[in-house]
């Protein structure tokens, strides 16, 4: 299988706001333009498959370059980014400090409160991976999905721990292709 992750545009949110599960509308000013830039990327290369986060923010990117495609589509909400609780729609800055510390010390394993920590996102992502590799085996696949759900895919190929991922930089409408044809995952580029 060869995988392609996208992630979704610029969302059209105010800076500092911490968001991760919240749908955003409008979802960004430039989907139209973003759509054309991840097509070029694209270019050349045969799509099989395209799966969505059914967050709007991807899903409608998802929808735009698919429309014109006959290979199969779906949403997974496995691929939705990280629940961030009760912070979801706050400023960071509006966000009690000591919460903010507690789990900045280990976000790995300790989620922000009534949200999920980092290795639980990771935990439903390798098993859409898993999932992926049957029943794509031999094909190129699309996800279209968040940053933390990019860096958790691209933890479990290069073997990286969870917490070093945040290393990974990875853009607004940005692609990364993993080739899993391999006896090990191969990241043929990141963040492009």
């Amino acid at each position: 299988m060869q995988l392609y992750l996208v992630r979704h545009s610029r969302p059209a949110i105010a800076e500092g706001i911490c968001y991760g599960q919240t749908d955003i509308e409008p979802v960004s000013e430039t989907l139209g333009d973003d759509s054309n830039l991840i097509t070029k990327k694209l270019a050349g290369n045969r799509i099989d498959g395209v799966i969505s986060s059914p967050l709007k923010r991807c899903s409608e990117l998802a929808r735009i370059l698919h429309a014109d495609s006959t290979t199969a589509f779906s949403c997974d909400v496995r691929l939705m980014e990280l629940n961030f609780g009760r912070w979801e729609m706050q400023a960071w800055g509006a966000i009690p400090r000591s919460e903010l510390v507690a789990w900045g010390e280990d976000y790995v394993n300790h989620g922000p409160p009534q949200g999920e920590s980092f290795q639980q996102l990771a935990l439903r992502v390798n098993a859409v991976i898993n999932d992926c590799l049957k029943h794509y085996s031999g094909k190129n696949l699309l996800l279209i999905t968040h940053a933390g759900v990019i860096r958790a895919i691209l933890s479990q190929a290069l073997c990286l721990s969870l917490k070093d991922s945040f290393r990974l930089k990875i853009d607004y409408c940005s692609l990364t292709k993993i080739d899993y044809t391999m006896t090990y995952p191969h990241i043929d580029f990141i963040n492009r």
